[in-house]
């Protein structure tokens, strides 16, 4: 079954700026795929236009062979695309529990306000079942009933993936995960996300800094440069190429890690 992801020749124009121009990619189920950049590349921009939050110009998105781009966030959503962002949308006053069941609440809600309204007892069972499930390989159950806003960074991080692992997403948008953590909880969320792809068959697109931990988890890369492709393939290749050297970060970084 097919469940990757695919823009095809996407631009996003605001007015007279051009955001994204003429971008395609492809993000496949059961794997990460990378799209890094300096600052304003259009990275973000890219995301929003994916899962519907900004229109796009011109061009198409795919997921799983099914042309999405007219659709809603919210139907997106249901078809199996989610996403996290680079700043963390939680409910500070809501435990961690009831912040992961947001998830799979809200994907029910998706396929019938009546149903989120006067779930099944077979439906509110699954809710409970993937909440456990997440917390569980998200390390979460000791905080299980504490209020989101009492938990550090990088647990507040943790909690936000184990919603869209709850969700369970075909196709996952992650918008610098690893911002705010220390090099020990870098490592555990590598190990969950490379457990998320292994054991459910997620598709990972990740925007990321942290040029290491793209080394390490991404299977392969696409550059952008003010809102151009200027590089795609294996990770390891891109991160070798002398023109992403020249626009990301500065050569030091990126020779740093692929050494």
């Amino acid at each position: 079954m097919n469940r990757d992801l695919r823009l095809t020749g996407i631009t996003v124009r605001f007015g007279g700026l051009t955001a994204v121009d003429d971008v395609s990619l492809v993000a496949r189920a059961g794997e990460v795929t990378g799209l890094i950049g300096p600052n304003g590349a259009g990275k973000t921009t890219t995301f929003n236009a994916t899962t519907g939050v900004v229109p796009i110009t011109t061009g198409s998105v795919e997921l799983g062979g099914r042309r999405i781009d007219g659709l809603s966030t919210a139907a997106r959503a249901e078809l199996g695309l989610g996403r996290t962002f680079q700043r963390m949308e939680l409910f500070d006053s809501m435990t961690v529990r009831e912040n992961v069941a947001l998830g799979p609440e809200m994907r029910q809600a998706g396929r019938s306000t009546w149903t989120h309204l006067f779930a099944p007892a077979a439906e509110r069972r699954e809710v409970r079942e993937r909440t456990e499930d997440a917390l569980s390989v998200c390390g979460l159950r000791p905080v299980a009933d504490v209020r989101t806003g009492e938990l550090s960074t990088g647990q507040r991080r943790l909690v936000e993936l184990a919603r869209a692992l709850a969700s369970r997403f075909d196709l996952l948008l992650l918008d610098e995960p690893s911002s705010g953590l220390d090099p020990m909880e870098t490592g555990r969320f590598i190990e969950i996300l490379q457990s998320m792809v292994e054991t459910y068959g997620t598709g990972l697109l990740v925007v990321e800094h942290d040029i290491a931990l793209v080394r390490e988890l991404c299977t392969s890369l696409y550059v952008l440069d003010f809102g151009k492709l200027i590089a795609s393939g294996p990770a390891r290749e891109v991160l070798g190429s002398e023109i992403v050297r020249a626009a990301y970060l500065g050569s030091e970084a990126v020779e740093e890690a692929v050494s």
